[in-house]
């Protein structure tokens, strides 16, 4: 029956005119892509104000809009003229194929623009359609407008009316593309995939970064960095990811031959955010995002998180920064990437016993005094490698 979907946006309402226009239209062309790589059949995507309608009668679309950033909520509906009489009378219909005998209803109704009627108008004209086409069928009806067994929606505006029975929560934030792009520090394990989405919900599009440890690693921890790359693709189908392996191996030998192995981690950290940072220059990027949760690891205690940035005025972002671990994984079940992210690897065999948990700030600055720190980062990112990955 349902021959059309609303979708709903929230931020985006908010916005100024013109940056509310650019956001929509940016938004139209995501959900447009979604729906073409969900192979959803539909007509037409278009935005009339304060709502994104796309035209399709496919059952799947209401769930696949719902999956595109900047949706806060969608509704596979059936679309009729701006008519209380033809709208109840679709309430009926929809009533008389839902409603058993003894069940309880309630009409949801609202109006956008000038409609003649109020909300509250339309809702009893329908809800009194229901109730009559109810007892013509000898079923005995009941009105409950708290908690009633089924609730019927009516959104009556303009030009069209819209009557609906439920509703898909959508996975909001920003339409992906209007905040700019970012690199994300991308290990594979289950922290950054998850920071990456969290970004990546707030507009951001990303271009990940895989610090590549061997031979103090495996193949199978690159494997896991890109399949899990491959699941973030999923949701940002109008874009390909673009995706760097850098080499990091022979930048850990150096740590572990001329400096204190105890800071390892740390100087590896600095150095990675020193690649990110070339790489974001050359991309154009804005940021560079992490996967870090204060206290989470050895590395991630308040006084490292300063030493490794002390000095280097890089912008860095940390989404996951105040989550706890389970809250961390609920999302990259949700996301996808969790059973990802736990296949096995070698881990890094370069990472000390004792490492360092209470680093001085300016710490690693003294450590790499003893280092060609600015050759050994223009060398690992001259032999970098670039890809695009595909949506699994």
């Amino acid at each position: 029956m349902y021959d059309v979907v609303i979708v709903r946006y929230g931020e985006l309402a908010l916005k100024s005119q013109g940056v509310r226009n650019l956001y929509e239209r940016i938004l139209v062309r995501n959900i447009e892509a979604m729906l073409k790589q969900e192979n959803v059949s539909f007509s037409r995507v278009y935005r009339e104000w304060g709502r994104i309608f796309i035209e399709s009668d496919d059952p799947n679309a209401a769930k696949a809009a719902a999956d595109v950033f900047g949706v806060v909520s969608t509704s596979s509906a059936i679309m009729v003229e701006a008519d209380v009489d033809v709208a109840a009378n679709v309430c009926a219909d929809i009533g008389a194929d839902l409603i058993k005998d003894g069940e309880s209803f309630g009409i949801r109704a609202r109006r956008s623009g000038k409609t003649g009627l109020s909300s509250t108008d339309i809702g009893r004209l329908c809800g009194d359609a229901v109730w009559h086409r109810l007892e013509s069928l000898g079923r005995t009806p009941k009105v409950d407008l708290s908690e009633p067994d089924h609730e019927i929606f009516v959104e009556m505006r303009q030009n069209r009316a819209y009557v609906f029975t439920d509703t898909v929560k959508g996975v909001g934030g920003l339409p992906l593309g209007t905040q700019g792009k970012m690199i994300v520090l991308m290990s594979g394990g289950i922290d950054s995939p998850v920071a990456a989405w969290l970004m990546m919900r707030r507009g951001v599009k990303i271009i990940p970064v895989y610090a590549n440890n061997a031979p103090f690693s495996d193949d199978r921890a690159l494997e896991r960095a890109v399949k899990c790359v491959e699941v973030l693709q999923r949701w940002s189908p109008a874009d390909p990811i673009k995706m760097y392996d850098v080499p990091h191996g022979s930048n850990l030998d150096t740590f572990l031959t001329l400096c204190n192995k105890k800071n390892t981690c740390l100087l590896c950290k600095r150095t990675m955010y020193r690649m990110a940072y070339e790489i974001m220059k050359k991309e154009g990027a804005d940021g560079i995002i992490t996967g870090s949760s204060i206290g989470q690891v050895a590395s991630q205690t308040a006084p490292n998180m300063h030493a490794e940035i002390y000095g280097l005025g890089i912008p860095l972002y940390h989404p996951l920064i105040g989550l706890d671990k389970t809250e961390i994984i609920d999302l990259a079940r949700r996301i996808g990437t969790y059973d990802i992210s736990i296949m096995p690897t070698s881990g890094c065999g370069a990472v000390p016993e004792h490492p360092e948990i209470n680093a001085k700030f300016d710490l690693i600055v003294r450590e790499e005094e003893n280092l060609d720190i600015e050759d050994m980062v223009q060398e690992a990112v001259t032999n970098a490698k670039s890809f695009f990955v595909k949506e699994k």
